[in-house]
């Protein structure tokens, strides 16, 4: 008999015809919880053939206690027994921690050439990189080992200082003495007495020097492409700083802009928001992750642009909830500092603005679906911009004097893109909880922006007729509108027809998404026209097919 499938990162098979070693299950079961957790069978061989359990391992509550007891942290597992006892299911949850055998291995699993899994050992500074994913680690607030406070760079805590006064960071920085902004910033930490630099100073003041003898692993690139041809290909072992004015200068230069006119306004459109690139640039040296070799890399084609950094999203963070998740990082004294100074956004959201970069110019949502557990990467397409939406946004924010909330540019694209959408069909898209979308949404419907139709959960939003007509494409609006109204009744006979012959007032209201009277009138016109016929009342009343 066999398992029906493969191993894999999640499932391992192991032979119990020989008794497996206790050493065995204990380094599967560590690998498992320093991993991503997943199940453990016993019993079973590589090619999936179920071949039994030896007598010694029938005892699963015995078996459990001493998984906990071999385990350090102990790993609670949940053991699943056959009905037969042919084979064991030992369910691994992913540990909050690094997970060590009592005799002090500490191991991983990680996919072969082949694909196949393996459990191999945890090093030292996989461990960091696992307590940093966990948010348990600070990696960038350490003192960097064998360093001196000498090793930071006093012209580039000048620069620093530039940044500060440039972006309107925190002023009160500026009157420190140099010690003193550097302990502030957490730069430098003091050690038995002595000032020494931490990862995050050394990063972003170090000497050029220094940073590549103690942080190898600081390595970013610039690169242009069209076509195959390599137009620019920069690479950089410098501090953060440095690296940041050079990659805006190179891309400022290449990031072109158009205007668009308004009535008396001119609105300036570049290829990419400014403000949104920054951000993503931002947040790609703040959460990459430090103790893995790779580089922060920016690419510039064709097709748009891409940044990409070491290191996938940490722990609760994934590509459904990047607009939901609270503000959490890597680094979080490097992220601290870049805000304090005036580089990143402040309240920590930067993966609105990147959002917000796209959104208010119409155009393609970032896209992260690239990204992997050991890389993030950002997608920002090449496209034309959408003039009517466009100014639909700003006329708007002028109007209301501020810029719009995310949660409101998401749903406009979204009817952008697929005219009309439920609350429930929003929140599904846009990955945002209903009571939030219903807000923003009947927030709209009040200016005027949008329009809605039906009741409860079949209410549904579509933009307004202005907004329509300002595109010039009015027979767009009303064959949105008016287009489920004129198949109105042969939709209610298609559905009697599926449904035993009959429909009541309620599966109307449910199946054209309107009010009860709108659906009382199409009803009754149906018995008019001798197609239905009313049966019953109160309750029970519904409509029979002539």
């Amino acid at each position: 008999m066999n398992i029906g499938f493969q191993e894999d990162l999640l499932n391992e098979f192991k032979s119990d015809r020989k008794k497996l070693s206790d050493s065995e299950i204990i380094d599967a079961i560590v690998a498992f919880a320093n991993t991503d957790g997943g199940n453990f069978y016993l019993g079973i061989e590589d090619n999936g053939e179920i071949t039994g359990l030896h007598t010694a391992h029938q005892d699963t509550t015995q078996l459990a206690a001493y998984i906990a007891n071999k385990t350090v942290p102990p790993v609670a597992v949940r053991i699943e027994k056959q009905e037969d006892n042919s084979y064991l299911k030992i369910i691994v949850t992913k540990s909050r921690n690094v997970v060590a055998a009592s005799s002090g291995k500490v191991l991983r699993r990680r996919s072969k050439a082949d694909s196949t899994p393996e459990n191999v050992p945890m090093y030292p500074f996989e461990i960091n990189s696992r307590l940093s994913d966990l948010g348990m680690l600070d990696f960038s607030s350490l003192p960097v080992p064998d360093s001196e406070y000498s090793d930071l760079d006093s012209i580039e805590r000048e620069r620093l200082r530039n940044i500060i006064r440039k972006n309107h960071g925190e002023a009160n920085l500026l009157e420190l003495t140099d010690e003193e902004l550097d302990k502030s910033l957490r730069l430098a930490v003091s050690v038995n007495g002595k000032l020494m630099p931490t990862y995050c100073g050394m990063l972003l003041i170090g000497r050029q020097d220094k940073l590549k003898e103690h942080m190898p692993t600081a390595e970013s690139a610039f690169q242009v492409m069209s076509g195959t041809e390599v137009i620019m290909n920069e690479t950089y072992v410098m501090p953060i700083l440095s690296v940041f004015e050079k990659i805006e200068l190179n891309m400022s230069a290449r990031n072109s802009e158009m205007e668009i006119e308004d009535g008396l306004f001119r609105i300036s459109v570049p290829d990419f928001d400014k403000r949104a690139f920054r951000e993503a640039v931002v947040n790609a040296f703040s959460h990459r992750d430090y103790t893995m070799m790779g580089m922060v890399r920016i690419l510039l084609d064709d097709n748009g642009l891409t940044i990409s950094n070491p290191g996938g999203f940490i722990e609760g963070i994934s590509m459904d909830d990047l607009l939901n998740a609270e503000p959490r990082g890597r680094n979080p004294a490097l992220a601290d500092v870049l805000k304090r100074i005036g580089l990143a956004e402040r309240t920590g959201r930067g993966i609105d603005r990147i959002y917000e970069g796209s959104l208010v110019y119409g155009r393609p949502l970032p896209d992260y679906s690239e990204s992997s557990g050991v890389m993030v990467k950002l997608f920002i397409p090449r496209s034309l911009p959408d003039e009517t939406f466009i100014k639909m946004i700003s006329e708007e924010q002028r109007r209301l004097g501020h810029s719009l909330p995310i949660n409101t540019l998401l749903i406009l694209n979204e009817l952008k893109r697929n005219r009309k959408a439920t609350i429930a069909e929003l929140s599904r898209s846009i990955h945002i909880g209903e009571a939030r979308v219903r807000n923003s949404a009947e927030s709209l419907v009040e200016t005027g922006i949008l329009e809605a139709t039906g009741q409860g959960r079949s209410r549904a939003y579509m933009l307004s007729a202005k907004i329509y007509k300002r595109s010039d494409n009015v027979e767009g609006y009303v064959r949105q509108k008016g287009i489920d109204r004129v198949r109105f009744p042969e939709m209610i006979m298609q559905f009697a027809e599926a449904n035993h012959g009959q429909i009541s007032r309620g599966e109307a209201v449910d199946l054209l998404r309107i009010n009860e009277a709108q659906a009382y009138y199409l009803l009754k016109k149906l018995v008019k026209d001798n197609r239905l016929r009313s049966v019953g009342k109160g309750k029970n009343a519904h409509y029979e097919v002539v």
